[in-house]
């Protein structure tokens, strides 16, 4: 008799993933049988990378782990791509009580609507001041943000932003 594999998700924009994002994904990895790391998108909106170069910089950053799948969605609620996967759980990263007070609620409604955990990992703390919205705003100034982004995401930043 084999058990069900212990599978979460980790959603996100993921525009671009930075080395906090990496860092949950890693340690998640190492909580679970398998990541799946979704990238969430509303096809209203227009971000800095296509979803495509989203997925290929999430590919890129993360190929050292074995148990983590890359996936995108549209217009859809988190919790639906955690029943579409068969995943029971979700893991978040927090990096500080602002993202807790964010975060909170959504996994109430997340729990109430399907019984889908939310799991919070704290942000390593050289970590957490970052975040994508202001990484993308460095670089547009012409700031150094290496060490806060894989290799790969600060070579596509820096073509895209300067």
């Amino acid at each position: 008799m084999t058990s069900e594999p212990r599978r979460c998700v980790c959603p996100g924009s993921y525009d671009p993933v930075t080395n906090g994002h990496v860092d949950i994904i890693e340690r998640a990895a190492g909580l679970f049988d398998e990541v799946v790391v979704a990238v969430l998108h509303n096809q209203a909106k227009q971000g800095t990378f296509s979803v495509d170069e989203r997925l290929e910089l999430l590919k890129q950053s993360l190929a050292h782990l074995d148990n983590v799948r890359i996936a995108a969605w549209a217009d859809r609620l988190v919790v639906d791509v955690c029943r579409e996967v068969g995943a029971r759980s979700m893991v978040k990263g927090l990096r500080g009580g602002t993202d807790f007070a964010y975060e909170l609620p959504m996994a109430h409604m997340n729990r109430h609507l399907t019984g889908v955990e939310t799991l919070f990992l704290s942000s390593a703390p050289d970590l957490q001041h970052v975040s994508s919205s202001l990484i993308k705003e460095v670089v547009r100034f012409g700031g150094d943000v290496s060490g806060l982004v894989p290799d790969v995401v600060l070579t596509a930043l820096e073509e895209r932003m300067r």
